[in-house]
This record gives structure tokens, C-alpha cells and sequence, in this order.
């Protein structure tokens, strides 16, 4: 019996891992119409963000499709209801890491860079277009987030644990964004550094999904957070350094797992007192 359960538990975790790669495949095959389309006219939609960022309804569009595969129209509903799934998110306190781990680690960097004795100007911050990019990153983030953390993350946590998982995803999200980052003319060594603050990110959101009751819509406001503290960098971000701040996040997944258990992404402690 004992090795009959083992063997339903292997072939699920094998069949869920399918799907997953399937999702990848799908949402980088759904983003080439977009990508092609973003090289031929190279038309930014805002500073540094090119048409190819439209690939962000990519991720759920794959999750959809493939959620409709499995259980039609009622799948469907369902993952597209964790888009304001915030009654998950039990311990408010993480709103806290949510909507301001960002913009502390932006504003570090900020600094960093006036220490290294690098010329900024100061950020020009007016409320009501601040508001406006927070609507529009939003939506824009739950395009993503529906597939990243609502479909993939959890059938990769089950396979290999939270921190291979976060890291595996954080990679794939990257070169994700490859395309659209060489149609705005990123170096390979500003790319290469980005990619690792963007790999740090993930780990750190998949930390914060795992503690907030694997709330889509927590994952949706912290990614909104990353793409509206960019563009409020001065100028409209273009003073970004991804080395500084790739390096600050680096800094902050490290202390994460300092206190958080790898396999779980949840409080060591409380780990110990369960045993």
C-alpha cells in the first residue's frame, strides 16, 4: 500500500512538472507575435518599456488555457478569482514587505549611487501620475502573476522545494524578458546584472507568497511595486543601475533565508516547534 501511494504521489508530481513545462512553452510561443511586432515598429510604450511588454497577459493567457483543458469554465473562474484572493492573506503585517520592500530597496540604491560619487538627480515624484502608473502596473502584473505565482510556482515548490523552485522560476522569468530588454538597447552586462536582481526578486516573492496564504493578489501588488518604483527613478528610470540594486536585493534574499527555511520559505522556528 505504502509503496503504491508513493508511486500515485511520484506519477502526480511528474505529471503536474509536464504541465508546468507545458505552461512555459505555451507562454513564450503566445508572447512571439508580440515580440515580432515590438522589433519591426520599435515603439516604446513608455521610457524604456517597449511593445513587447504586452507578453505580460502572455503567462495567464498560457495558465488559462490550460486551466481550461483541465476543468473548463470552472478552473477558469477560479484562477482568474485569485486575482483579489486578499482575504488570503491572514497576517496583514505582510502588506508591509508587499507594498514597501521596493521602494526602500530603490531608495538604498538611490543613495548607493550619490556615495559612489555617481551624478543623480532627485526623483520628481507627482502623486496623481504615481497613481495612475500603480493602476496600470497593476493590471499589468496580474497578467503575469496569474501564471507565474498562480498556476506554476506551487506544482514547483511540491517538486523540488521553495528555494530551487523560486530560483528555477526567477531564471525563466528573466530571459522572459530578454527580447524586450535588446529592443531597448540593454547591454549584455546591464542585462546580465539585471537578471540577477530579477532572479533575487522572485526568490523574495515567492518568500512573501508562501507567508501570505499564496495570495495571487499579494503578487500582483509587490510586482506592481517593482515596475512603479523603476519608472519614479529619476529620469523615468533611466539612472537605474541594475549591478547596485541587483546586489542590494541579493543582499535581502540572503537575510530572508537566514531566518527562513529553504524547503518551505517559512519561519525556522516555527518549523522546530511543530517538529
Amino acid at each position: 500500500m505504502t509503496n503504491k501511494k508513493t508511486q500515485d504521489t511520484d506519477s502526480q508530481k511528474s505529471s503536474s512538472l509536464k504541465t508546468t513545462v507545458l505552461f512555459f512553452v505555451l507562454t513564450f510561443v503566445l508572447s512571439i507575435p508580440f515580440m515580432v511586432i515590438s522589433a519591426i515598429t520599435k515603439i516604446e510604450i513608455m521610457p524604456g518599456l517597449p511593445i513587447a511588454a504586452i507578453c505580460t497577459i502572455c503567462p495567464m493567457l498560457a495558465a488559462l488555457i490550460l486551466v481550461y483543458r483541465e476543468d473548463k469554465k470552472a478552473g477558469v473562474v477560479r484562477l482568474l478569482q485569485r486575482s483579489f484572493d486578499y482575504k488570503r492573506i491572514k497576517a496583514r503585517a505582510w502588506y508591509l514587505p508587499i507594498l514597501l520592500l521596493m521602494p526602500v530597496v530603490m531608495i538604498i540604491s538611490f543613495f548607493i549611487i550619490r556615495l559612489i560619487g555617481i551624478a543623480i538627480p532627485a526623483p520628481v515624484i507627482n502623486v496623481f501620475s504615481t497613481l495612475i502608473l500603480c493602476v496600470i502596473f497593476f493590471i499589468g502584473a496580474l497578467g503575469e502573476e496569474l501564471g507565474w505565482s498562480g498556476y506554476a510556482i506551487d506544482p514547483m515548490q511540491k517538486s523540488m522545494g521553495a528555494l530551487p523552485a523560486s530560483l528555477a522560476l526567477g531564471i525563466i522569468w528573466a530571459v522572459y524578458h530578454y527580447v524586450g530588454l535588446a529592443e531597448v538597447n540593454r547591454s549584455v552586462v546591464w542585462i546580465l546584472w539585471w537578471s540577477l536582481g530579477s532572479i533575487a526578486i522572485r526568490v523574495i516573492m515567492v518568500w512573501i507568497f508562501n507567508n501570505s496564504g499564496k495570495s495571487v493578489f499579494a503578487m500582483a501588488l509587490f510586482h506592481m511595486t517593482i515596475n512603479v518604483t523603476w519608472q519614479l527613478f529619476p529620469v523615468s528610470g533611466s539612472y537605474y543601475n541594475p549591478k547596485i540594486t541587483g546586489l542590494v536585493l541579493t543582499l535581502v534574499t540572503v537575510c530572508v533565508m537566514t531566518f527562513y527555511d529553504p524547503k518551505t520559505f517559512l519561519w525556522k522556528k516555527a518549523n522546530k516547534k511543530s517538529k
